[in-house]
């Protein structure tokens, strides 16, 4: 009696044993069938990167293009760097908080001013390249925002240059570049803030307009 008493506690906790299993794996199954499709929707940030990248080195080795003035060719990589970076954003980052304070015409007129600043603080690193290859190394994806580490190898040296990337639509738009640690974007933001807090925004846009009239002053000056 008490051997067939224990036989049906037995059977019938591992009828419920069973049961539990088996709703936890349907559980397990609902909740894990929404994520896969969400990861699966989303594009991935480093395969976008990548296409972009070989664009922009294919103009840096074409013979002709490199014959051109160093300015046309500098517009060039600008003009395939809209395709993959948000200048907008960017130009909302470095200037931080005081991005909310001026009017969104002012901060059209900033972006563009911002955009050409970048382009001419990198007229003079064209000539600098010389066939470096560009290694894929791993990504991180949270949520909107993604980093696409790379190493860009360079004569035995290999230098990290990690994308900080935003999710726009079905798009990653890159709005940060981290060199060996500096973040473009903090580095002018910080140079940005300062200017902005002791003298004011205006300040800050005719000192850049300031370095940009240098820069191609200097050239100008090498090109003759």
């Amino acid at each position: 009696m008490h051997d067939f008493y224990s036989k049906r506690v037995q059977k019938r906790a591992n009828r419920h044993s069973w049961g539990g299993r088996t709703l936890f794996f349907i559980l397990f199954v609902a909740l894990l069938v929404p994520i896969s499709r969400v990861h699966a929707s989303t594009p991935d940030p480093t395969e976008q990167l990548r296409p972009f990248l070989e664009k922009v080195i294919a103009i840096l080795q074409d013979g002709e293009l490199r014959d051109e003035a160093k300015c046309t060719l500098c517009q060039r990589v600008i003009d395939v760097a809209r395709e993959r970076f948000d200048f907008q954003e960017m130009s909302k980052r470095v200037l931080g908080k005081h991005w909310k304070q001026i009017s969104s015409e002012q901060q059209a007129d900033f972006e563009k001013l911002f955009t050409r600043l970048l382009e001419h603080a990198y007229i003079g690193k064209i000539e600098e390249y010389a066939g470096q290859a560009v290694e894929y190394k791993k990504q991180r994806i949270r949520g909107k925002r993604a980093e696409v580490q790379t190493l860009l190898v360079d004569s035995g040296r290999s230098i990290p240059v990690s994308y900080i990337m935003l999710l726009r639509e079905d798009q990653w738009m890159a709005y940060d570049v981290v060199i060996e640690g500096v973040s473009l974007v903090r580095n002018y933001k910080e140079q940005f803030d300062e200017i902005v807090r002791a003298d004011g925004y205006e300040h800050l846009v005719r000192e850049i307009e300031k370095k940009i009239t240098a820069i191609e002053k200097d050239a100008a000056g090498s090109e003759l």
